[in-house]
């Protein structure tokens, strides 16, 4: 039986301001959530939705403002706090120890014990395998979080929370690495929760996400609170133009591929898997020529990972070639393959694509920094060189930091962190650049400047590597697009002749095709 609630509002933040060094990531910021309801936070990659977020899960203490549960003023001062209010948070970047199994994740803070004080993960896992079962997050619980996927790791993040019974619910990002049918099974399983009397805030980029599952959609901008509407009175188009202050178009613009001569080829890979006996890529051949981007697609789990790690040097393979400009790469090293013209936007941006601790001025140069621009004669670092390189992508890029060049990457926004990567690799002007989920996190207005960036490098005779789980963003930006099923590519198709549903045949194993 349900508590009776007070007020309209299950959470209220009122007037809240937060400061960093050199910014004010929350403004007077004033968000009322209703009992029962979806509540989206929309806003740019650094407005201050999940520092607001981590304000109300106890992470960040605010400078001013209050917050009230129920009506009621509460104190947060930290996720021990938020927990025992019943505020459970998904959070965009992971909050998972790698050495741990998934099950010692999800039930670390409340182990259960027996009454001599025992360990006793029997009916924790038995709750765990329901709780997965019932929301169709279907996970290993014996799996090390180390040894699984970044969607496996995000359907642990969910289960951690629904796990402690948590009835204030906030998802940061919660589909920025799921496939579309997971993305589906997630937004029913939000309703769901909505309808058994759990609040959600839900920050997303994703505007038909929003438009999908929110009842209502707040806007944040630089910090500041711009409004507040019902998603079923507004449309996407007023939403990004709120979001980003200006109209947004939402399909990539380009001229035909004129591809020329193969850049990289791919012959018979095959690469192991950590997490289990069998082979993650089975021989697997491919090639990408100058002026086109290839996309492989397919749910998250299917080898896509492995074969990056194999293509950029981070994983050694088992047997097969790897060629670029004709030249055997596939013992080289990853700086030697940088050094020969391959870029990589990886998957993990915190695991293989920035030094946290590093600035961000440091982080832009960590491919180049011992060139002779950036490093003298003695093995000193030209740091004026450096800061102007690094400033003048800033501006380039709308890289927002706190500091500026200085800023500690740990400390800027996902968005902006990837932001960083990705003007990193794509100034270097690669001969191959391999792009994995390069747009996850952004917002709609770095989006569309980030897939402009992509097709520039098309047209300017690169040959591009898209690797992509999301299906308007694989079949709007690829001249071709390569499907892998089970670590073999079962299908070679033409995105202006395919579909979403022909494609999710092919992803899901339903359908092969000869490549």
């Amino acid at each position: 039986m349900q508590k009776e609630k007070a007020g309209e509002y299950a959470i209220e933040m009122l007037h809240i301001t937060k400061r960093f060094p050199g910014i004010i990531a929350n403004d007077d910021v004033t968000i009322q959530l209703r009992h029962g309801e979806i509540h989206a936070l929309l806003g740019e990659n650094g407005a201050g939705k999940s520092t607001l977020m981590s304000v109300l899960f106890g992470l960040y203490k605010p400078e001013e403002g209050t917050i009230l549960k129920d009506g009621v003023e509460v104190k947060i001062n930290n996720p021990n706090d938020a927990n025992a209010l019943g505020i459970g948070m998904v959070h965009q970047h992971f909050k998972l120890v790698e050495c741990f199994t998934v099950l010692d994740n999800i039930i670390l803070g409340v182990e259960p014990t027996s009454r001599f004080g025992m360990l006793s993960k029997g009916e924790a896992r038995k709750r765990v395998l329901e709780l997965s079962d019932k929301y169709g997050l279907q996970v290993d619980p014996d799996a090390k979080i180390s040894d699984i996927t970044v969607g496996m790791q995000q359907r642990t993040e969910i289960l951690k929370m629904l796990y402690r019974d948590n009835d204030i619910l906030i998802f940061d990002e919660p589909t920025a690495v799921l496939t579309p049918q997971e993305i589906q099974e997630l937004m029913q399983i939000m309703r769901n929760l909505s309808a058994e009397g759990k609040s959600i805030l839900f920050i997303s980029h994703k505007l038909a996400e929003i438009m999908a599952v929110a009842d209502r959609c707040s806007v944040l901008r630089k910090g500041k609170y711009i409004g507040t509407v019902n998603t079923k009175d507004v449309t996407m188009e007023e939403l990004s133009a709120m979001m980003v202050g200006r109209n947004v178009n939402f399909h990539v613009e380009k001229a035909p591929a004129n591809p020329g001569e193969v850049v990289l080829e791919v012959k018979n890979l095959t690469v192991a898997s950590k997490a289990h006996s069998n082979n993650a890529v089975k021989n697997v051949s491919f090639n990408v020529r100058r002026g086109e981007i290839v996309c492989i697609a397919g749910i998250d789990g299917n080898g896509q990972s492995e074969l990056v790690y194999a293509l950029t040097g981070l994983e050694p393979i088992v047997h097969g070639t790897i060629k670029m400009d004709g030249k055997d790469i596939t013992k080289a090293s990853i700086r030697s393959r940088s050094k020969n013209g391959m870029s990589h936007i990886p998957e993990d941006r915190h695991k293989h694509g920035l030094v946290l601790d590093y600035s961000l001025e440091y982080n832009l140069v960590l491919q180049t920094y011992f060139e002779s621009r950036f490093t003298d004669r003695i093995g000193f670092l030209r740091r004026k060189n450096i800061r102007s390189y690094s400033n003048g992508l800033i501006d380039q890029f709308d890289i927002r930091s706190g500091q500026g060049a200085v800023t500690a990457a740990r400390s800027m926004s996902g968005g902006n962190q990837q932001k960083a990567i990705i003007a990193r690799e794509i100034d270097r002007q690669p001969e191959v650049l391999v792009a994995v989920q390069p747009t996850r996190g952004l917002d709609v207005g770095a989006i569309e400047y980030i897939h402009k960036q992509l097709v520039a490098q098309r047209d300017a005779g690169k040959a591009v590597l898209l690797v992509s789980l999301e299906m308007d963003e694989v079949l709007d930006v690829s001249d071709r697009i390569l499907v892998m099923y089970e670590g073999e590519i079962v299908g070679e198709l033409d995105p202006k002749k395919t579909n979403p549903e022909e494609m999710g045949l092919y992803m899901a194993g339903a359908k092969r095709g000869t490549v």
